[in-house]
């Protein structure tokens, strides 16, 4: 097969992924997938992104990469081993025991430097599930199915990522300027807003989901019960670019007294090669069995820190993004 024919003729009606492209269809797709509730959030979007290679690709990816903080080109790579933390027994642990545990571990760390304003976040992901044309594609259909590259400035005033150029031989890079900061584009918000609301969460779990309630940055779904609206309230937040400590422990310890919670008895592997733990929420009151979608966040072993999340359903992954490196670097195409 002629790949780069291939290649052309699989891009060739997909638009440039840029933010402002993207977001018809990626509100569509969340909307579908909250059940067609309407749920406007103050903080962040979920990232739902289409992908426009169809076919070639998963046709869904949840764009959810956490930054953990660091300083100026300094990349932060969560560890991860073959057999997790040794003193970490998931058999028989639930939900709510993991994540106190995981906040008693991360509440204590100090945060890593956080970025200057004209600073870029760098996020390397894989797509969940990494399909198998993925793993055995080469040359540039090695580079339209392997991981995806962005930047975001801190300032949330652009974005970047990589694309072939116009003779499908190159990569390219994409800056795409943006008004994120005091809901300059609707209700998405930017590194720094996220980090300002992270910091200001109160230690304990319950003042923390009083707090959220209070703010309602995403609106009460018509009919959801209290545990679906806190646990909205949550997910956004988990998906902030830059995470204080103190605050993702504030996240974790809220999300332990939210009920519904399943902690996968074993470490599972991602698209990234990693294996971690897997903490499922279903996302409808009622789900039925073997039919509803759950979220499956996944956290590492040994530092607790969040490196994804992916969608199953009928206990198949049917999409999600895993980390596969991150930094805080100067410049849209620095790696750090």
């Amino acid at each position: 097969m002629d790949e780069m024919t291939k290649v052309r003729e699989l891009r060739s009606g997909a638009p440039v992924p840029d933010r402002a492209r993207l977001a018809p269809g990626r509100a569509k797709l969340a909307e579908a997938a909250l059940a067609g509730e309407r749920r406007r959030s103050l903080w962040r979007r979920r990232g739902f992104v289409i992908v426009g290679v169809v076919a070639a690709v998963t046709a869904v990816a949840v764009t959810v990469s956490l930054l953990l903080g660091g300083g100026t080109g300094r990349k932060v790579r969560p560890a991860s081993s073959p057999t997790g933390s040794p003193s970490l027994r998931l058999k028989g642990m639930s939900a709510a025991e993991f994540l106190r545990r995981a906040a008693d571990v991360v509440g204590t760390e100090p945060d890593g430097t956080v970025p200057t304003a004209k600073q870029w976040t760098y996020t390397k992901s894989v797509h969940e599930p990494l399909t198998e044309q993925a793993k055995n594609a080469t040359g540039p259909m090695k580079f339209v199915l392997g991981p995806q590259e962005s930047w975001l400035r801190y300032d949330g005033t652009a974005m970047a990522d990589l694309g072939l150029d116009t003779t499908g031989k190159h990569r390219k890079l994409n800056v795409t300027k943006m008004h994120l900061e005091n809901g300059g584009e609707g209700d998405d918000r930017s590194p720094r807003e996220m980090y300002h609301v992270l910091a200001a969460l109160p230690a304990d779990g319950e003042q923390t989901l009083k707090l959220l309630r209070e703010k309602n940055g995403v609106a009460d779904g018509k009919g959801a019960s209290q545990a679906r609206d806190d646990y909205a309230e949550i997910s956004v937040l988990l998906t902030a670019d830059v995470m204080p400590s103190k605050g993702l422990a504030s996240l974790y310890r809220a999300l332990a007294t939210v009920p519904g919670g399943r902690l996968t008895g074993h470490l599972v592997e991602t698209a990234a090669g990693r294996r971690v733990v897997a903490v499922n929420y279903y996302r409808e009151d009622k789900p039925r069995p073997g039919n509803s979608m759950q979220d499956q966040w996944l956290i590492d072993p040994q530092t607790y820190r969040i490196v994804g999340m992916r969608m199953v359903q009928g206990g198949k992954v049917v999409g999600g993004d895993s980390t596969v490196a991150r930094a805080v670097v100067d410049e849209a195409g620095d790696r750090g």
